[in-house]
């Protein structure tokens, strides 16, 4: 597994070596040891979750307020997804930047999203199957997120605005500005 950090550097892009050859392949989705080591800290992922999506669902932007915020390591097992990943932490240096990474299953390629930050992807493909793993239990009343096109964010989601699906909830999110932020200490 190569790790590279991201222009926000707390986020972290995953690219497993995939062994391949005529009967199919093989590859490590995660691997403690070396995730441990490269992070400089452990991480205990408690609960993973998958979700399947066609051509322009939107789903985000989504994050778990404090005690309840969530590290996550996402990935593509079919298809294609742009992640986009907003950083929610003042007086981060990245307070209020975003990372886009394509992430699809030809690649195998995960990102790793730390506690405070918001999160969300759109399908590229004609259907997605999206998996990730999270270091603490989903908690409906700490659920909090941001509105997709904020302006303030700038946010370029690859799909015209016209193809976007979105839930009802989703699409009436608060603007960055009116956000619950993470404090330093809560990262």
């Amino acid at each position: 597994m190569n790790f590279k950090k991201l222009n926000i550097p707390e986020v972290i892009l995953c690219e497993p070596k995939v062994i391949g050859d005529e009967r199919g392949y093989f590859f490590e989705t995660f691997r403690e040891d070396k995730f441990t080591a490269f992070l400089g800290k452990k991480i205990n992922f408690c609960q993973d979750n998958e979700s399947k999506s066609s051509y322009g669902v939107l789903r985000g932007l989504h994050y778990q307020s404090p005690p309840f915020a969530q590290a996550k390591l996402v990935r593509v097992i079919e298809g294609s997804v742009l992640d986009v990943v907003v950083d929610l932490r003042m007086g981060s240096p990245t307070f209020g930047q975003h990372v886009a990474v394509e992430l699809n299953s030809e690649l195998k390629n995960q990102l790793f999203i730390p506690k405070g930050f918001a999160h969300g992807f759109v399908v590229l493909s004609k259907e997605a199957i999206f998996a990730y793993k999270a270091d603490n239990y989903y908690n409906y009343k700490s659920e909090k997120g941001i509105l997709f096109n904020d302006p303030e964010l700038a946010i370029d989601w690859k799909l015209n605005g016209n193809n976007l699906k979105l839930s009802e909830k989703d699409a009436q999110l608060p603007l960055f500005r009116n956000a619950e932020y993470f404090e330093t200490k809560n990262q």
